[in-house]
């Protein structure tokens, strides 16, 4: 798996459909009308996630859309 910055994930999060909820301190909070779920990214000037918080994040909210599997390159 690739690791890419918490920016790079917020515009990807926002094609798939989620809003942005609110800021709080580096962290930026998605979510997604339809669902009961949130996301929250932090957001460290340009700097890549760690591949754990990637996978957690990845793991817990996009394991059943495979939403982020084509884009890190890694297998579900």
């Amino acid at each position: 798996m690739k690791s890419i910055s918490g920016k790079k994930l917020c515009k990807i999060v926002e094609k798939k459909g989620w809003i942005l909820k609110k800021i709080t301190g580096s962290h930026h909070i998605y979510e997604k009308s339809d669902e009961s779920k949130i996301i929250s990214i932090p957001v460290h000037r340009n700097q890549d996630l760690k591949l754990g918080t990637l996978k957690s994040i990845s793991n817990s909210h996009f394991e059943k859309n495979k939403v982020l599997a084509p884009i890190l390159e890694f297998k579900i």
